[in-house]
């Protein structure tokens, strides 16, 4: 492939890390500082924001193509996973949980969405918990919609029934362990 073709075209859905799934609108030229640019413009509905993106730049920001259907694969057989619940401190949690969400990473994702997941009969997240658990969910269910063709919330509540089908069983377990 040419250095200078774009990878994108018009319509396509990428995933841009800070932000999540978005859609090239339009590829546009324009001088910026005596410096012709070639720029995606980025649509993220969710947000209602638009972003100019130049096409030099897209490597190094890891903006991408949605995922391959053997990652979604991984990510959706995360969500079914044990928990990982660490004794750190929630401060520092939340920045690794920050991180992997901005990381763009499905697979890291889904792990944020399975490790704070809380079944109804659980006890109560913090505020800030459930704020990282909506983040994360919703990044993975906008990327899922994406790929399967269908709505946010149609892929988020399929991310739920995984999560509630499997969740169950660790929280039993670890109830027994105490």
């Amino acid at each position: 492939m040419a250095a200078n073709a774009p990878a994108f075209d018009v319509g396509d859905y990428v995933v841009y890390p800070k932000h999540g799934v978005g859609r090239v609108i339009e590829l546009q030229k324009e001088e910026i500082a005596g410096m012709q640019l070639e720029l995606y413009v980025l649509r993220f509905e969710k947000e209602r924001m638009t972003l100019r993106v130049p096409v030099n730049k897209v490597e190094s920001i890891g903006m991408r193509k949605l995922s391959s259907d053997k990652t979604l694969k991984e990510a959706m057989e995360t969500l079914k996973g044990k928990p990982k619940v660490k004794r750190t401190m929630w401060s520092r949690r939340a920045q690794e949980y920050e991180a992997k969400i901005n990381s763009g990473d499905l697979v890291s994702i889904a792990e944020v969405t399975r490790d704070l997941f809380r079944p109804e009969d659980q006890p109560e997240q913090s505020y800030s918990e459930r704020q990282i658990f909506e983040a994360a969910s919703s990044r993975l269910a906008r990327e899922l919609a994406a790929m399967e063709k269908t709505d946010e919330p149609t892929a988020l509540g399929k991310i739920l029934d995984v999560l509630r089908k499997y969740a169950p069983q660790y929280y039993e377990s670890a109830a027994e362990e105490v």
